[in-house]
Formats: structure tokens, sequence, C-alpha cells
């Protein structure tokens, strides 16, 4: 059902997701630094074992409340992490007591490069608008039957534009071109195999949140604009 005044309400659980969503985004972007030694020859950042969970909730958003909605806690996700991100660098910025040999530790984790910064926020905002977008048509296209199929094809979209953008604005031109696409596959296949693998997971939160909301979003003739629309 498409009730104009259910859709523009913020509702409570909506706002809990939303919380779980951003909190899920901040603590990706906080463990990415460290590296997970899969195989002897297969590297991935250990954002990998959550930042997928962004795109099983970004599904529940766009299927359940819509794209509108989605792009609001999209966005909202956005302006959280770059706060962040503000933060980080003020923290370490500030004088710290000659006793205190913590520091360069904490500028390793805590640290970021404008190169990195950009790269982070350039493949999250094509990697989750792509997968809402994408979710949103194929959900009016297949008359919201057969979400397995849309929350996996979404994510095959969404994730390649994610891994593609953020792991050669970061690491193009600083290791071995074989090097960096080894990675964007490996990193690709990996999120996307979690998806596969998350699906009844997904079904499952789906069908809780639409019964609890009373909800059921379709997209019919809007426009996809990221700004507004």
């Amino acid at each position: 059902m498409n009730e104009t005044t259910k859709q523009d309400q913020i509702s409570r659980l909506f706002m809990c997701i939303g919380i779980i969503f951003v909190a899920c985004l901040l603590l990706s972007n906080l463990i990415a630094g460290k590296m997970w030694a899969v195989t002897d020859s297969i590297t991935l950042p250990a954002a990998v074992i959550l930042f997928p969970v962004t795109y099983i909730l970004g599904d529940v958003f766009t299927e359940v409340y819509g794209f509108k909605k989605a792009r609001f806690v999209i966005w909202s996700g956005f302006a959280m992490s770059f706060f962040a991100v503000l933060i980080y660098l003020a923290v370490i910025a500030l004088p710290h007591p000659g006793f205190w040999e913590g520091q360069s530790a904490y500028e390793t984790v805590m640290g970021t490069t404008p190169r990195v910064a950009v790269a982070s926020f350039a493949g999250y905002l094509f990697g989750e608008f792509s997968n809402s977008m994408v979710l949103s048509k194929l959900k009016v296209a297949t008359k919201g039957k057969k979400l397995w199929v849309r929350t996996i094809l979404s994510t095959v979209v969404g994730e390649g534009f994610d891994s593609v953008i953020f792991i050669m604005i970061s690491f193009w031109g600083t290791m071995e071109n074989s090097v960096v696409l080894k990675m964007i596959l490996f990193q690709y296949l990996f999120k996307v195999c979690y998806e596969i693998i998350f699906t009844p997971v997904t079904y499952a939160v789906v069908r809780w949140v639409k019964k609890k909301e009373g909800i059921d979003t379709f997209d019919y003739n809007i426009k996809y604009n990221v700004l507004k629309g």
C-alpha cells in the first residue's frame, strides 16, 4: 500500500534500523585499516566482515520504505562518516604530552589520507545509491516477487561500483596493477557471496519489518534523483 501519510512518517523502527546502518558504516570505516590475510595470496580489508551488512540494511530500507527514504539514510550515513573523519583528524592534531607514546599508533589506526577518504566516500555513495535504485526498479518490474533476485542483482551492481571505485582510487599507482585488480576481484566476490549467504536473513527481516510497519512501498513513477525529488 502506498499511503502518502505513512511514507512521510519516520517510525521508531525506521530510526532504529537507521542507527544500526550508520553504526555499521562507521565501524567499517574504522576497521578498514586492518588487513586480513585470508590466504597467503589473498588479502582483504577487515571491513569486509561488516560493511556488507550496510547493503543488507539498504535493501531493507528500499524494499520496505522505498527509494526516497533509503536516500535519506544513505546521505545520513555519508554525513556521519564525514563528521567522524573530521573528528579523528582534529583529535590527532591535538598536542600530546611527551610521556605519551601512543601518538604514532593512534595516527595509524584513526588517521586517513585525503586520497583514501575520497575513495571511501565515492565508493560508498556510488555503491549504495546504485544498489537502492536497482532494487527499487526491479521491485516494480517483478511486481514485488522474487526478493532474492532483487537483493542479489542490486548487490552485484552496488558492490561492483564500491569495490572498483574504492580500490582504484586508493591503490592504483601505489602497487602493481595485477595486485590491485586481484584485490578488487576478491573483495567483490567476498561481498557478493556474503549477500547470497545472508539472503534468508534478509527475507526474515524484510518480512518482519513490513508486518510491523504495515507498509510495502512500490516506487511507481518516481525520479531517481540522489539529491531530491
